[in-house]
């Protein structure tokens, strides 16, 4: 998943400040750029396993154009940080599965266009799928 995140600017006293839009209460900082990139990612994916844990969906990523018309981030500097969801929770497991290959193709290439990996989006794709009332 590709989550816009907005940073205000750090200077010789203040670190960077990192807000999450869609995902209200994540944010994060660091004393150089790289350093509150690399922080805001492991925020977004704290936060996203704290949904996962409570049994809730993951917010869709909004675009930045829509991100951008808010007032309250006038001036700060827009990013779109990657994170892949099937980095959380459990330890990792591999799994054999069987698809046809033209819905393979069009996972592959969903997944590419979202920023995540094949098994990211089918992880995804699946909790999202279950939280879903029947």
């Amino acid at each position: 998943m590709r989550y816009p995140i907005v940073i205000e600017a750090g200077d010789a006293k203040h670190a960077f400040g990192v807000v999450v839009p869609d995902l209200p209460g994540c944010f994060s900082a660091g004393d150089t750029l790289d350093d509150a990139l690399t922080n805001a990612r492991e925020a977004i994916l704290l936060h996203l396993e704290a949904l996962l844990d409570d049994g809730k969906a993951f917010p869709a990523p909004s675009l930045i154009e829509q991100l951008r018309k808010k007032r309250s981030y006038r001036g700060w500097t827009w990013v779109v940080v990657e994170v892949d969801v099937s980095e959380l929770g459990d330890k990792a497991a591999r799994i054999n599965i069987t698809l046809p290959q033209r819905i393979l193709r069009a996972v592959d290439a969903y997944a590419r266009k979202q920023g995540e990996t094949r098994s990211g989006f089918i992880a995804r794709a699946a909790l999202d799928a279950m939280r879903k009332p029947a």
